[in-house]
């Protein structure tokens, strides 16, 4: 099931969010979520996303 997440912007950011879109045919909202899906993916590869039963002070203790 997805889930909303409201957000706020600069405005450049928006406008080249937007420019991007439009260039690819595509709303902003679905390239928005595009790339956060990208970025939640490559965080977790590098190991920058914790498990779900990881507790931060625990992992902060190993390194």
């Amino acid at each position: 099931m997805s889930k909303r997440v409201f957000l706020t912007l600069p405005d450049s950011v928006y406008e080249n969010l937007e420019q991007w879109a439009s260039s690819q045919g595509r709303p902003i909202a679905n390239l928005a979520a595009f790339l956060v899906e990208v970025a939640v993916a490559e965080a977790e590869e590098a190991g920058k996303i914790p498990q779900k039963n990881e507790s931060p002070s625990l992992k902060n203790q190993e390194g």
